[in-house]
Protein backbone atom coordinates (compact mmCIF):
# COMPACT_ATOMS: atom_id res chain seq x y z
CA UNK A 1 0.00 0.00 0.00
CA UNK A 2 1.33 3.57 -0.49
CA UNK A 3 1.45 6.13 2.39
CA UNK A 4 -1.07 8.90 2.25
CA UNK A 5 -0.70 12.10 2.96
CA UNK A 6 -2.93 15.57 3.47
CA UNK A 7 -1.42 19.03 3.54
CA UNK A 8 -3.00 21.70 5.91
CA UNK A 9 -1.57 24.86 4.66
CA UNK A 10 -3.09 28.66 4.27
CA UNK A 11 -0.38 29.54 2.60
CA UNK A 12 -1.28 28.61 -1.49
CA UNK A 13 2.99 28.78 -2.38
CA UNK A 14 3.62 26.13 0.34
CA UNK A 15 0.11 23.86 0.21
CA UNK A 16 1.91 23.79 -4.45
CA UNK A 17 5.82 23.07 -3.12
CA UNK A 18 4.70 20.29 -1.08
CA UNK A 19 1.96 18.90 -3.49
CA UNK A 20 4.80 18.75 -6.10
CA UNK A 21 7.03 16.84 -4.08
CA UNK A 22 4.28 14.05 -2.58
CA UNK A 23 3.32 13.74 -6.27
CA UNK A 24 6.46 13.81 -7.74
CA UNK A 25 7.72 10.81 -5.24
CA UNK A 26 6.73 7.87 -7.00
CA UNK A 27 6.00 6.15 -3.80
CA UNK A 28 3.52 8.60 -1.73
CA UNK A 29 -0.36 9.87 -2.09
CA UNK A 30 -1.78 13.07 -1.81
CA UNK A 31 -4.85 12.41 -0.24
CA UNK A 32 -6.39 16.16 0.18
CA UNK A 33 -5.64 19.98 0.76
CA UNK A 34 -7.07 22.24 3.28
CA UNK A 35 -6.44 26.10 3.77
CA UNK A 36 -7.12 26.07 7.56
CA UNK A 37 -7.04 23.96 10.58
CA UNK A 38 -10.92 23.82 11.11
CA UNK A 39 -11.44 22.35 7.18
CA UNK A 40 -8.28 20.28 7.84
CA UNK A 41 -9.42 19.17 10.97
CA UNK A 42 -12.92 17.77 9.44
CA UNK A 43 -11.01 16.61 5.96
CA UNK A 44 -8.45 14.26 8.32
CA UNK A 45 -11.06 12.86 10.65
CA UNK A 46 -13.36 12.13 7.18
CA UNK A 47 -10.38 10.67 5.11
CA UNK A 48 -7.89 9.38 7.73
CA UNK A 49 -5.03 9.89 5.75
CA UNK A 50 -1.63 7.98 7.39
CA UNK A 51 0.34 11.02 7.22
CA UNK A 52 -0.73 14.94 7.91
CA UNK A 53 1.31 17.80 7.11
CA UNK A 54 0.13 20.53 9.09
CA UNK A 55 0.96 24.36 9.29
CA UNK A 56 1.43 25.43 12.85
CA UNK A 57 0.10 29.19 12.23
CA UNK A 58 -3.68 29.80 10.67
CA UNK A 59 -5.54 32.16 10.69
CA UNK A 60 -9.04 30.28 11.76
CA UNK A 61 -7.44 27.52 14.14
CA UNK A 62 -3.87 27.31 14.65
CA UNK A 63 -2.23 23.66 13.88
CA UNK A 64 -1.31 22.88 17.70
CA UNK A 65 -4.99 23.48 18.80
CA UNK A 66 -5.99 21.02 15.67
CA UNK A 67 -3.78 18.62 16.70
CA UNK A 68 -5.01 18.45 20.17
CA UNK A 69 -8.38 17.53 18.41
CA UNK A 70 -7.62 15.22 16.06
CA UNK A 71 -5.67 13.54 19.18
CA UNK A 72 -9.12 14.00 21.25
CA UNK A 73 -11.34 12.30 18.32
CA UNK A 74 -9.28 9.51 18.18
CA UNK A 75 -7.18 9.92 14.85
CA UNK A 76 -3.71 7.76 15.00
CA UNK A 77 -1.56 8.92 11.86
CA UNK A 78 1.63 10.81 12.01
CA UNK A 79 1.40 14.04 12.50
CA UNK A 80 4.46 16.46 10.98
CA UNK A 81 4.22 19.97 11.69
CA UNK A 82 5.39 22.57 9.23
CA UNK A 83 6.68 26.42 10.69
CA UNK A 84 8.58 29.53 10.55
CA UNK A 85 8.66 29.68 14.47
CA UNK A 86 11.43 29.18 16.08
CA UNK A 87 9.94 29.75 20.27
CA UNK A 88 11.05 26.86 21.80
CA UNK A 89 7.83 26.52 24.21
CA UNK A 90 5.67 26.45 20.89
CA UNK A 91 7.86 23.71 20.08
CA UNK A 92 7.93 21.86 22.94
CA UNK A 93 4.41 22.07 22.86
CA UNK A 94 3.74 20.64 19.17
CA UNK A 95 5.65 17.83 20.60
CA UNK A 96 3.35 17.10 23.73
CA UNK A 97 0.50 17.36 21.33
CA UNK A 98 1.62 14.51 19.19
CA UNK A 99 3.88 16.00 16.50
CA UNK A 100 6.76 13.38 15.01
CA UNK A 101 8.56 15.57 12.99
CA UNK A 102 9.16 19.60 12.37
CA UNK A 103 9.57 20.53 8.40
CA UNK A 104 10.77 24.18 8.75
CA UNK A 105 9.58 27.05 6.29
CA UNK A 106 11.05 27.98 3.80
CA UNK A 107 10.05 24.93 2.49
CA UNK A 108 13.09 22.69 1.60
CA UNK A 109 12.35 19.84 -0.74
CA UNK A 110 15.69 18.20 0.66
CA UNK A 111 14.11 18.63 3.92
CA UNK A 112 10.84 17.64 3.00
CA UNK A 113 11.86 14.17 1.29
CA UNK A 114 14.31 13.66 4.24
CA UNK A 115 11.71 13.79 6.56
CA UNK A 116 8.93 11.91 4.45
CA UNK A 117 11.23 9.12 3.49
CA UNK A 118 11.85 8.56 7.37
CA UNK A 119 7.98 8.28 7.81
CA UNK A 120 7.35 6.17 5.03
CA UNK A 121 10.13 3.66 6.62
CA UNK A 122 8.49 3.74 9.86
CA UNK A 123 4.94 3.04 8.75
CA UNK A 124 6.38 0.34 6.67
CA UNK A 125 8.11 -1.11 9.78
CA UNK A 126 5.03 -0.46 12.08
CA UNK A 127 2.33 -2.58 9.16
CA UNK A 128 5.21 -4.78 8.75
CA UNK A 129 4.74 -5.86 12.79
CA UNK A 130 1.20 -5.64 12.61
CA UNK A 131 1.15 -8.00 9.95
CA UNK A 132 3.10 -10.36 12.07
CA UNK A 133 1.26 -9.73 14.70
CA UNK A 134 -2.32 -10.92 13.16
CA UNK A 135 -0.43 -13.82 11.29
CA UNK A 136 0.32 -15.26 14.53
CA UNK A 137 -2.77 -14.61 16.03
CA UNK A 138 -4.78 -16.37 13.60
CA UNK A 139 -2.52 -19.76 13.38
CA UNK A 140 -0.75 -19.74 16.76
CA UNK A 141 1.78 -21.73 15.43
CA UNK A 142 4.31 -20.60 18.50
CA UNK A 143 2.18 -22.99 20.27
CA UNK A 144 3.49 -26.06 18.59
CA UNK A 145 5.61 -28.43 19.97
CA UNK A 146 9.15 -27.70 20.51
CA UNK A 147 10.69 -30.60 18.80
CA UNK A 148 9.32 -30.07 16.13
CA UNK A 149 9.75 -26.58 15.57
CA UNK A 150 14.08 -26.73 16.84
CA UNK A 151 14.49 -27.97 12.83
CA UNK A 152 12.28 -25.56 10.98
CA UNK A 153 13.35 -22.81 13.16
CA UNK A 154 16.69 -23.03 11.97
CA UNK A 155 15.88 -23.55 8.48
CA UNK A 156 13.82 -20.37 8.30
CA UNK A 157 16.52 -18.38 10.20
CA UNK A 158 19.33 -19.60 7.65
CA UNK A 159 17.36 -18.65 4.69
CA UNK A 160 17.25 -15.20 5.70
CA UNK A 161 20.99 -15.29 6.25
CA UNK A 162 21.19 -16.53 3.58
CA UNK A 163 18.89 -14.30 1.68
CA UNK A 164 21.70 -11.18 3.66
CA UNK A 165 24.46 -12.60 2.12
CA UNK A 166 25.65 -13.70 6.35
CA UNK A 167 25.49 -17.23 6.42
CA UNK A 168 29.15 -17.65 6.83
CA UNK A 169 30.10 -15.28 9.08
CA UNK A 170 30.75 -15.70 12.50
CA UNK A 171 27.60 -14.35 14.09
CA UNK A 172 25.06 -16.35 12.02
CA UNK A 173 25.23 -19.09 14.79
CA UNK A 174 24.41 -16.77 17.14
CA UNK A 175 21.44 -15.26 15.35
CA UNK A 176 19.70 -18.81 14.86
CA UNK A 177 20.72 -19.68 18.77
CA UNK A 178 18.77 -16.51 19.82
CA UNK A 179 15.98 -16.96 17.50
CA UNK A 180 15.70 -20.55 18.62
CA UNK A 181 15.97 -19.23 22.76
CA UNK A 182 13.15 -16.49 21.55
CA UNK A 183 10.61 -19.66 20.07
CA UNK A 184 11.35 -21.90 23.32
CA UNK A 185 9.66 -18.72 25.23
CA UNK A 186 6.81 -19.07 23.40
CA UNK A 187 7.03 -15.31 22.49
CA UNK A 188 3.77 -13.81 20.66
CA UNK A 189 5.48 -11.28 19.16
CA UNK A 190 8.40 -9.46 20.94
CA UNK A 191 11.92 -10.75 21.24
CA UNK A 192 13.14 -11.44 24.98
CA UNK A 193 15.30 -8.93 26.47
CA UNK A 194 18.63 -9.08 24.71
CA UNK A 195 20.34 -9.46 27.56
CA UNK A 196 18.74 -12.48 29.06
CA UNK A 197 18.80 -13.81 26.06
CA UNK A 198 22.66 -13.17 25.64
CA UNK A 199 22.72 -15.11 28.98
CA UNK A 200 20.52 -18.24 27.85
CA UNK A 201 22.60 -18.95 25.03
CA UNK A 202 25.58 -18.79 26.67
CA UNK A 203 24.79 -20.93 29.55
CA UNK A 204 24.38 -23.79 27.48
CA UNK A 205 28.03 -24.37 26.77
CA UNK A 206 29.87 -22.09 29.64
CA UNK A 207 29.62 -23.37 33.23
CA UNK A 208 30.87 -20.17 35.01
CA UNK A 209 29.20 -17.05 35.97
CA UNK A 210 32.79 -15.26 34.57
CA UNK A 211 32.71 -17.11 31.27
CA UNK A 212 29.31 -16.51 31.14
CA UNK A 213 29.93 -12.93 31.01
CA UNK A 214 32.60 -12.80 28.63
CA UNK A 215 30.64 -15.17 26.12
CA UNK A 216 28.16 -12.45 26.16
CA UNK A 217 30.67 -9.54 25.04
CA UNK A 218 31.90 -11.94 22.84
CA UNK A 219 28.62 -12.97 21.20
CA UNK A 220 27.75 -9.20 20.97
CA UNK A 221 30.15 -8.27 18.95
CA UNK A 222 29.95 -11.44 16.62
CA UNK A 223 26.74 -10.30 15.76
CA UNK A 224 27.47 -6.23 15.20
CA UNK A 225 29.97 -7.58 12.86
CA UNK A 226 27.77 -9.89 11.01
CA UNK A 227 24.77 -7.05 10.73
CA UNK A 228 27.65 -4.74 9.59
CA UNK A 229 28.15 -7.08 7.01
CA UNK A 230 24.70 -7.21 6.13
CA UNK A 231 24.11 -3.25 5.60
CA UNK A 232 26.91 -3.74 3.66
CA UNK A 233 25.68 -6.52 1.52
CA UNK A 234 22.31 -4.61 1.31
CA UNK A 235 24.17 -1.35 0.36
CA UNK A 236 26.07 -3.01 -2.60
CA UNK A 237 23.17 -4.47 -4.03
CA UNK A 238 21.12 -0.86 -3.94
CA UNK A 239 24.38 1.01 -5.52
CA UNK A 240 24.33 -2.01 -8.12
CA UNK A 241 20.87 -2.16 -8.44
CA UNK A 242 17.87 0.26 -6.64
CA UNK A 243 14.95 -1.88 -7.86
CA UNK A 244 16.86 -5.40 -6.81
CA UNK A 245 13.98 -7.42 -4.83
CA UNK A 246 16.40 -8.11 -1.88
CA UNK A 247 17.22 -4.24 -1.65
CA UNK A 248 13.88 -3.02 -1.49
CA UNK A 249 12.68 -5.77 0.75
CA UNK A 250 15.44 -5.99 3.61
CA UNK A 251 16.81 -2.74 3.53
CA UNK A 252 14.24 -0.55 4.57
CA UNK A 253 12.68 -3.62 7.37
CA UNK A 254 16.38 -4.12 9.21
CA UNK A 255 18.29 -0.82 8.40
CA UNK A 256 17.36 2.84 9.19
CA UNK A 257 16.91 4.37 5.92
CA UNK A 258 19.75 7.21 6.40
CA UNK A 259 21.89 4.57 7.32
CA UNK A 260 21.62 2.71 4.32
CA UNK A 261 22.17 5.88 2.79
CA UNK A 262 25.26 6.68 4.47
CA UNK A 263 26.82 3.36 3.39
CA UNK A 264 25.68 3.40 -0.17
CA UNK A 265 27.71 6.99 -0.38
CA UNK A 266 30.11 6.29 1.69
CA UNK A 267 30.91 3.13 -0.70
CA UNK A 268 30.36 5.38 -3.71
CA UNK A 269 33.31 7.62 -2.84
CA UNK A 270 35.41 4.26 -1.64
CA UNK A 271 35.89 5.07 2.09
CA UNK A 272 36.41 2.59 5.00
CA UNK A 273 33.29 3.75 6.92
CA UNK A 274 32.44 0.12 8.92
CA UNK A 275 33.59 1.46 12.39
CA UNK A 276 31.71 4.92 11.31
CA UNK A 277 28.62 2.98 10.15
CA UNK A 278 25.43 2.64 12.86
CA UNK A 279 23.13 -0.44 13.35
CA UNK A 280 20.35 -0.63 15.33
CA UNK A 281 20.82 -4.33 16.57
CA UNK A 282 17.64 -5.13 18.62
CA UNK A 283 15.50 -3.70 15.73
CA UNK A 284 17.66 -6.05 13.53
CA UNK A 285 17.25 -9.34 15.84
CA UNK A 286 13.79 -7.96 16.38
CA UNK A 287 12.75 -7.62 12.61
CA UNK A 288 14.35 -11.01 11.70
CA UNK A 289 12.76 -12.50 14.96
CA UNK A 290 9.53 -11.66 13.10
CA UNK A 291 10.52 -12.97 9.80
CA UNK A 292 11.69 -16.13 11.02
CA UNK A 293 8.11 -17.10 12.84
CA UNK A 294 5.95 -15.70 9.62
CA UNK A 295 8.58 -18.22 7.57
CA UNK A 296 7.45 -20.95 10.24
CA UNK A 297 3.50 -20.27 9.84
CA UNK A 298 4.10 -20.18 6.04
Amino acid sequence: MTLSILIVDDDVVSRSMLQDIIENSGTLELAGMAEGGLEGQGMILDLRPDVVLIDLLMPDQDGIETVANLKQSGYSGKLIMISQVVNKEMVEAAYQKGIEFFIHKPINRVEVEHVLNKVNEQWKYERYVQEIKQSMARLNLVEAPAPAQTRTVRDSARSILMDLGIIGESGSKDIVALMEYAIEQKQASELPPLKESYEAVAQKYKLTPKEVEKECKAMEQRIRRTVLTALTNLASIGLTDYSNHKFEHYAPLYFDFQDVRMKMRAMEEEQASDNKSKVNIKKFLQVFYMETVEKINS
